[in-house]
This record gives structure tokens, C-alpha cells and sequence, in this order.
């Protein structure tokens, strides 16, 4: 059973919820997302991992950033609750966002990572121009600025994230995980993603590392995990067919079964409670 738990950065409250006892698993949402996202996965490997799904600050149950976002605030976050949990070494999952937070939390601590699973994510956005990131972001912050809401636009993020054969239920949860996102905190992670760049990091991971994408994908397509692939030593890429951008939902069964053989392989490395 989940079990919705707070813990403090400073002055921020922010949320997680925990379920299982084993060895420790980190979930990290998307840019949309929050700890909900994670459901399936920490219901699949409760059973045999301590699994704990986080809401990112500005997300969910978690406090807005009280000051203009940076994008190591979420590594230090991050750092925070393992201390918090009494965590030495944990096995990091992040879908999209949530893979680029685990990439720069390698990068500032990497003693602390005990495997890495980046999930339809990128080595940021280190290689785009100043124009590409003016034209990734415009779209974006525009409709809000002009005082639409997540929700209003969430029918149209749907249609990009869902793959061509994501069933009515999936596209509702994705709806509902859009719609739930506060615009503030949302458009300061947009503006803090494209600021990113983990292009010197990626050859020096040197623990277990999977790579997840769905093979439709349209926002971060399979030939962005393929640079991760290439970039990383010893990193293992899998595609799930047919699935778009959160496979995570999309494909539970198909996600856990790959992660969780994984997992399995690598248990030992991360700290148990």
C-alpha cells in the first residue's frame, strides 16, 4: 500500500509516496507528471523493492519553488530525500524530466547512484541553438501567458504524448496528469530543462544503465535514446513498440517486465529499508 509522506529542503514541503521495503527505487515524473504517473510500477515491484515516487518541486503535493527555478534544485532535492530516507545508494528511474534530473544528479553525486534507467529522456539541450530552444519554448509559454490553463490544453498535449494505439484509459490518465500541472511552476521547468546540457557527463557513468523509449515517441524520439545509448558505457537500450512518450503508462506490463529484470540483476548495489 502507497503511503503519502513528506519530507523538508529549506522551506519547501515536498512529497513522495513509498511503497515496499527491499532496495531503494527512486521514480521521477516528466515535465506533465507527478508521483501518480508511477502507480503501476510501484504496485509491480512493491513486492520485492522499496519504491518511492516523488513529487518534483512545483508538482503535486510539493511546494512551489520559492525562488526562480534552477534545474540542480531538483538534484539537490533529490540528495535531500535520500538523506531524509536514510538512503546511501539507490536505483534512479526517470521518465523524460525525471531521466534528465537523474542525469544531473550523476553528474553532482554520483557515489549515490546505484543504477541508472532513463526513460524517453535526452542529454538535454546542450547541442540546440539559442533559436531552437526560443522555438521549443514559444509554443509552450505563449497559451499560458495569454491565461490559458494546463487543462485547456491538455486534449492537444494528449495527442502528442499517446502513441497511435493507446487505449481511452491511457489517454484519460494522461489528461488528468497534464490538466493537474499549476502553470507557474510548469513554465519555470521549461524554462529551466533548456538551460540543460549532459553531453560531458554521459561518458563517465560508470554504473548499470538502461535505456527505455517507446518506438513512437514523438517528443523525444528513439534517436534521442540512441545518442544516450552511444554516449554511455555498457548502457542497454530497449524500444517498446507501438508505445508514445510515457511508456511508463502506456505499456505497464511490457515497462515492468523490463525493468524489473533489470532491477533484479543489479538489487544489491542500492541501500534496503
Amino acid at each position: 500500500m502507497r503511503v503519502l509522506r513528506h519530507y523538508r529542503n529549506g522551506a519547501l514541503r515536498l512529497a513522495y509516496e513509498k511503497e515496499g521495503s527491499g532496495p531503494v527505487v527512486i521514480f521521477m515524473h516528466g515535465i506533465g507528471g507527478n508521483r501518480t504517473n508511477w502507480a503501476e510500477q510501484q504496485a509491480g515491484l512493491g513486492g520485492r523493492y522499496s519504491t518511492v515516487a516523488w513529487d518534483a518541486r512545483g508538482y503535486g503535493g510539493s511546494d512551489d519553488p520559492d525562488k526562480p527555478l534552477e534545474f540542480s534544485d531538483f538534484a539537490d532535492d533529490l540528495n535531500t530525500l535520500l538523506d531524509h530516507l536514510g538512503v546511501r545508494t539507490a536505483h534512479l528511474v526517470g521518465m523524460s524530466m525525471g531521466g534528465m534530473i537523474a542525469q544531473d544528479f550523476y553528474g553532482r553525486h554520483a557515489d549515490r547512484v546505484a543504477t541508472l534507467t532513463l526513460a524517453d529522456t535526452s542529454q538535454g539541450f546542450g547541442a540546440a541553438s539559442e533559436a531552437d530552444r526560443r522555438d521549443f519554448l514559444a509554443p509552450r509559454l505563449k497559451p499560458l501567458q495569454d491565461g490559458l490553463t494546463p487543462a485547456d490544453l491538455a486534449p492537444n498535449i494528449v495527442d502528442v504524448l499517446a502513441g497511435p494505439e493507446a487505449a481511452e484509459h491511457v489517454r484519460q490518465r494522461l489528461f488528468e496528469s497534464v490538466s493537474a500541472v499549476r502553470a507557474g511552476p510548469y513554465m519555470q521547468a521549461l524554462k529551466a530543462t533548456v538551460t540543460t546540457d549532459f553531453r560531458e557527463i554521459l561518458p563517465a557513468i560508470d554504473v548499470p544503465t538502461l535505456i527505455i523509449v517507446g518506438t513512437h515517441d514523438k517528443v523525444l524520439p528513439v534517436s534521442e535514446s540512441r545518442t544516450l545509448a552511444g554516449a554511455i558505457p555498457g548502457s542497454e537500450l530497449t524500444l517498446i513498440e507501438q508505445a508514445g512518450h510515457l511508456t511508463n503508462i502506456e505499456a505497464p506490463d511490457r515497462f515492468n517486465a523490463i525493468l524489473g529484470d533489470f532491477l533484479d540483476r543489479y538489487a544489491g548495489r542500492a541501500t534496503t529499508i
